[in-house]
């Protein structure tokens, strides 16, 4: 004879089915506005800086050229590398996320991996030396100086966790290395912003000079530092090494864990 009890009982759900087709869609859009408005602010250095020399482009007052045009030569030069070396690392550095490309051409995708690693080497370095002559004074001096120095730095941990085969660290260090080369676009992002924000408040006649040096005097810090903020957030959410801001409780206690009859040498 059947329990009651047994029979009232429902069957057991069957287990639920997480589709992974929405976040993995998400992430080809977010890929393909990162590609995008890197690309788009490419095609505009290269419109803007190739018009002529830096004297002539300091006449027409194009983009930096007035605050470098009349400085020695090895700053000129360490502008120019900047603007080469830079725009090259932005608009390279998408293909370097791409999963297909890391799947099915991990050859191309190691090339322009060197070519990325060797521009930012290159644009950090020449940043730093722009960074004395910026035209934001001591906020800019401080603020693309830690940039130039952290963009740098990352690219340096990223290269060497490839070298040790470390091939999870080596992706989180050039998430966090491509944040600071994204600095480039969120910069004349944030400088839109913040001109749009102060319109409304400007009066009937609006002094445009003043209103873009307010802009402009945070964007040393403001243009990258929310980007390395998203960077770790994204780290976590996909698993990979992030930044631990205090120690472990293992490391801090320094107790140790070593199995019993283990000793250390």
């Amino acid at each position: 004879m059947t329990n009651a009890t047994d029979s009232a009982t429902p069957p057991p759900a069957p287990p639920r089915t997480v589709s992974r087709s929405r976040p993995a869609r998400n992430g080809r859009i977010s890929w393909v506005v990162v590609a995008l408005t890197s690309l788009a602010i490419v095609g505009y250095v290269i419109a803007t800086y190739a018009q002529g020399s830096l004297a002539t482009l300091a006449q027409n007052e194009a983009g930096l050229a007035t605050a470098y045009a009349d400085r020695a030569a090895p700053v000129r030069a360490a502008f120019y590398a900047h603007i080469i070396f830079s725009a090259l690392a932005l608009g390279i550095g998408p293909v370097q996320f791409a999963g297909t490309v890391r799947r099915r051409r991990p050859r191309l995708h190691r090339w322009v991996g060197r070519v990325f690693l060797i521009s930012v080497a290159i644009g950090s370095v020449s940043s730093l030396i722009m960074a004395c002559f910026n035209t934001a004074a001591i906020n800019g001096f401080f603020g693309f100086g830690s940039l130039a120095v952290l963009w740098g730095w990352t690219a340096w941990r990223g290269w060497r966790a490839i070298r040790a085969g470390d091939h999870l660290s080596h992706q989180a260090w050039m998430i966090r290395c491509f944040a600071l080369t994204y600095a480039g676009v969120t910069l004349r992002l944030w400088l839109g912003i913040l001109i749009g924000v102060q319109l409304p408040f400007a009066g009937p006649t609006v002094d445009a000079e003043r209103v873009f040096d307010t802009a402009y005097a945070v964007l040393p810090f403001l243009c990258w530092l929310p980007n390395i903020v998203v960077a770790e957030l994204l780290l976590r959410r996909r698993g990979l090494p992030s930044l631990a801001l205090t120690p472990s409780r293992t490391a801090s206690s320094g107790t140790d864990r070593r199995p019993p009859g283990v000793s250390a040498r």
